[in-house]
């Protein structure tokens, strides 16, 4: 049963957080609000290496046991405050890719199932 979601302050932003008690690390009962606030607590140094680089989310929405999907697209619904970058593949298509600018960010992608 999904529990309600919650919203997290995450410097001066509103980070919704879906399902906060699902289990994303069953092996160690770790959770998906402990992984956002993880990557809260990290995200100076996560920023200092990411920050203003269009990024690629990997992401693991049914946990680290499940299946994994690349999202190279920011994904529909995210807020107005995740800045994007235009990308171009050798294939000559474009997309616009999360740009990572503010632990809020960091914070929208964990939510998301984002882990590396």
């Amino acid at each position: 049963m999904a529990s309600k979601a919650i919203e997290l302050e995450v410097g001066g932003r509103a980070v919704r957080v879906s399902n906060p008690d699902k289990v994303y690390f069953p092996d160690r009962g770790i959770t998906k609000r402990q992984v956002v606030e993880y990557y809260v607590a990290v995200a100076d140094p996560l920023l200092g290496a990411l920050r203003d680089r269009p990024t690629t989310l990997k992401r693991f929405v049914d946990g680290i046991t499940g299946e994994w999907f690349y999202q190279k697209r920011v994904a529909k619904g995210a807020p107005d405050w995740v800045e994007t970058a235009t990308i171009k593949f050798p294939s000559g298509r474009a997309a616009d890719e999360v740009c990572p600018t503010e632990p809020a960010v960091i914070a929208w992608a964990a939510n998301l199932g984002t882990f590396d």
